[in-house]
């Protein structure tokens, strides 16, 4: 089959990104562009890693990565769980992913800590943040991620390895979208420099298919792209 169409969308992505990080005054080396493969195949996956030079994925759904693990080209692939988590399937990825994004409780922290001592393997984490404080939406609310933070390294978890922090936002215009992620960042920064984490990178997981220029614009240090480049040309961006 012919995957031309996934160049395409990744140079066009690059693109956007190059553009949007210049316009917020970031370097574009500055934002990892990770594909999140919830609607790919694992034969456009590996030919977004081998021919494309994606090297980081996100997957949304336990049971999915369960059922194509095996026949990802894992060489040089960095995998990410994006979606929500529940914790009684913690156990089934810890083994197989190499960050969790969606950290969003105490609860969920546990288990990780748990399955991962279980294992003697640490585990990259993200904190997820509700930024637009949505009822339908998981994660942490603004208000509550210092002390969250704090908690997750405090000592309670010594097996998971906090490295920043997640967003998504409300659908938006892309001004809105820009103040949202422009407070979240401006947040995260505020909290980081309180952490002993201080003088380590800090990760700023925000962005879409349909808002990662304006994440990458203000600051985002790694976009999740779907739709924006799986999609085929006959279909709608």
């Amino acid at each position: 089959m012919d995957y031309t169409y996934l160049e395409d969308n990744v140079r066009r992505v690059r693109e956007e990104l190059k553009r949007a990080c210049e316009t917020g005054g970031y370097d574009p080396e500055h934002v990892t562009l990770t594909a999140a493969v919830k609607s790919g195949s694992v034969d456009e996956i590996n030919y977004l890693h081998r021919a494309c030079g994606i090297n980081h994925i996100g997957e949304n759904r336990v049971q999915q990565l369960l059922e194509r693990y095996e026949q990802l080209d894992r060489e040089g692939l960095s995998i990410h769980f994006i979606g929500t988590l529940q914790t009684n399937k913690v156990k089934y990825i810890v083994d197989k992913v190499d960050c969790i994004q969606s950290l969003d409780s105490e609860k969920l922290a546990r288990e990780i800590e748990k399955q991962c001592a279980m294992r003697n393997r640490i585990m990259n984490v993200l904190i997820e943040i509700n930024s637009g404080s949505e009822i339908s939406k998981s994660g942490v609310e603004p208000a509550d991620v210092k002390d969250f933070a704090l908690h997750v390294i405090s000592g309670a978890y010594p097996h998971l390895s906090l490295k920043g922090f997640m967003t998504m936002a409300p659908k938006s215009t892309e001004e809105e979208y820009r103040q949202i992620f422009g407070e979240t960042k401006r947040m995260c920064e505020a909290i980081w420099a309180e952490l002993p984490l201080r003088d380590e990178p800090m990760q700023l997981s925000m962005g879409m298919s349909e808002s990662y220029v304006p994440a990458a614009a203000e600051g985002a240090t790694m976009v999740r792209v779907g739709r924006g480049l799986f999609q085929k040309p006959d279909e709608k961006r």
